[in-house]
């Protein structure tokens, strides 16, 4: 972690995006003592963020081209699925020998966009905070990539990025998309679906449940207040997301089968076998408890506490874990580019999978309680709705749903936000 951002460099740093994450950059860039700072937006926007700008280092200017001829440090700030058209139509503009760096949340289609647009002598280090605009950036991971850089550029991108205050985590593009599609896609794809099943139900989760239901709620409540197009092009524009999407669809339908047919033995035999290889045995595991038992009843109401809980398969949960096994993918490996929904959700399985007593009981309550049954079936509808989304590749279904279930828990999402921020908070810096 970077504990002082060195003095800063004399550079103009430029910004062509200043959504919530633009301008969390900005803001760090300016706390960091850079006084040559240029930036750009949406016409329509640019009044509103002169005036919140205003007394700072930070000029707006008109457009991007004016931010490209400028900038020595110029960072895309977009939507994945709007990048090749803005790198296409201001990358020409760069500035003799700028560096260019992205910020979208998928570097396969930006590193073609950046190769496709820029000039030959543009250098290119990008980059990725795998977190969202109201977390802090310190302590966070920070992906940067070295696509095309000499040794002084890279160097000065890494002393501008210094400023977050992040951990940093160096990676080729494709190592990132493919590590993503399991940190953020199919991760947001459990969440997602929850929230779908919820809203099929017309139930509001937040009366009566504890526990890790609880953190599930949350995180799920978190996602849904943010921004959809950042969802949505972090699973249909990742070459890696689709494999993942679609195996964690199956696994919720191949659980899910097994628990309307009754096969408790082998239900229970493929989740044991799917526990061992992510968590490992008693005797050879590893890994690191995410979720004590006394953060998660922190975290849970006392009128909920006192109450008996309610039969629970954690199907959502089971599908993630059996999802790792079927791909041969380790989590554990991919904390280096955690996000706080990343570690929440592992921390869930694995408090799941490492109490016999509580995994058993999920495995029982899914085939013979039938209390359950009809949240089950929400949900496996759900996962198969939106793995549709994405091997189809419809950002406006992607949309439609998102926005939908958003507006029917519109009143709640600004709790759930304040919630999961401050469980992010204790899982991250517990100390």
């Amino acid at each position: 972690m970077t504990e002082a951002t060195p003095s800063p460099v004399p550079v103009t740093i430029g910004l062509i995006g200043l959504g919530d994450m633009g301008r969390l950059y900005a803001r760090c860039f300016i706390k960091a003592g850079y006084t040559a700072i240029v930036g750009c937006d949406l016409p329509e926007r640019h009044d509103e963020l002169v005036d919140q700008f205003a007394g700072t280092p930070m000029q707006v200017l008109a457009d991007g081209f004016a931010v490209a001829r400028l900038a020595d440090f110029l960072i895309f700030s977009v939507e994945a699925s709007r990048v090749e058209a803005i790198v296409a139509r201001y990358g020409p503009a760069v500035k003799v020998g700028a560096t260019v760096c992205g910020q979208t949340s998928v570097k396969t289609p930006e590193i073609r966009a950046f190769e496709a647009h820029l000039p030959a002598d543009t250098q290119i280090v990008t980059c990725h905070s795998l977190h969202g605009p109201r977390v802090n950036p310190r302590g966070q991971p920070l992906v940067v990539i070295r696509h095309r850089a000499s040794d002084a550029a890279f160097a000065r991108a890494e002393q501008i990025l210094a400023s977050l205050q992040s951990v940093t985590v160096y990676l080729s593009a494709e190592e990132h998309d493919h590590i993503t599609a399991d940190t953020q896609a199919v991760t947001h794809c459990a969440f997602l679906s929850m929230g779908s099943a919820w809203k099929a139900q017309r139930l509001f989760p937040w009366e009566h449940c504890g526990g890790i239901d609880r953190i599930k709620m949350t995180t799920c409540l978190r996602i849904y207040g943010s921004r959809w197009h950042v969802y949505a092009g972090l699973a249909i524009m990742n070459p890696a997301a689709k494999i993942q999407v679609q195996q964690y669809a199956r696994s919720v339908n191949e659980l899910f089968k097994l628990m309307l047919l009754e096969r408790e033995s082998e239900l229970s035999e493929r989740l044991h076998r799917a526990g061992e290889y992510v968590f490992g045995t008693s005797t050879t595991r590893k890994s690191p408890i995410l979720l004590t038992k006394k953060l998660v009843d922190q975290f849970s109401a006392e009128s909920v506490m006192r109450e008996r809980s309610m039969p629970n398969s954690h199907l959502s949960l089971l599908a993630m874990v059996d999802c790792w096994h079927q791909l041969g993918i380790q989590p554990y490996d991919h904390l280096i580019c955690q996000t706080p929904p990343f570690r929440l959700l592992l921390g869930m399985a694995e408090y799941l999978f490492l109490d016999e007593a509580f995994l058993n009981k999920s495995i029982h309550d899914a085939v013979h309680d039938t209390t359950g049954r009809e949240a089950d079936l929400e949900f496996y509808t759900a996962a198969q709705q939106w793995r549709e989304c994405v091997t189809y590749e419809t950002m406006s279904t992607f949309k439609e749903r998102f926005m939908d279930v958003s507006s029917f828990f519109s009143d709640r999402l600004e709790w759930g936000l304040r919630e999961s921020s401050a469980m992010i908070e204790q899982l991250v810096r517990p100390e």
